[in-house]
């Protein structure tokens, strides 16, 4: 990621993901009402609370944000990035509020496909 375009989208997904993250964990359980209700009864049936599934997600985020602001394993936090939001897309549904989280998913792609090891492709 030499273009300083890739440097921005990458520093900008992670501070959504870190901001995101200490929200969560400060109000589970306001965020809970994102949830399609099929989502929250699959959590019940597996045995996890509402308000440890979310605190487990804000942790995930922020980790995620870490990761990407250090430009460690950029293509691993990426990658489960882009996989988190796909989760968050379906479990939430697309509505007026998750469909800023389409471009999110772009960019974390985006992200992922610059930071891939270049020993990859030798």
């Amino acid at each position: 990621m030499s273009k300083i375009s890739s440097h921005i989208l990458r520093i900008g997904l992670a501070v959504t993901f870190i901001w995101i993250g200490v929200l969560i964990l400060k109000n589970p359980e306001a965020w809970g009402g994102y949830l399609n209700p099929w989502a929250i009864k699959l959590l019940n049936q597996v045995g996890v609370t509402l308000s440890v599934a979310l605190i487990q997600t804000a942790i995930l985020d922020i980790l995620i944000g870490i990761l990407l602001i250090l430009n460690a394993l950029t293509w691993v936090a990426a990658t489960v990035s882009a996989v988190h939001i796909s989760i968050v897309l379906i479990v939430s549904g697309i509505t007026d509020i998750t469909v800023r989280d389409i471009g999110l998913l772009a960019g974390a792609i985006a992200v992922a496909i610059d930071s891939l090891p270049e020993s990859w492709f030798n």
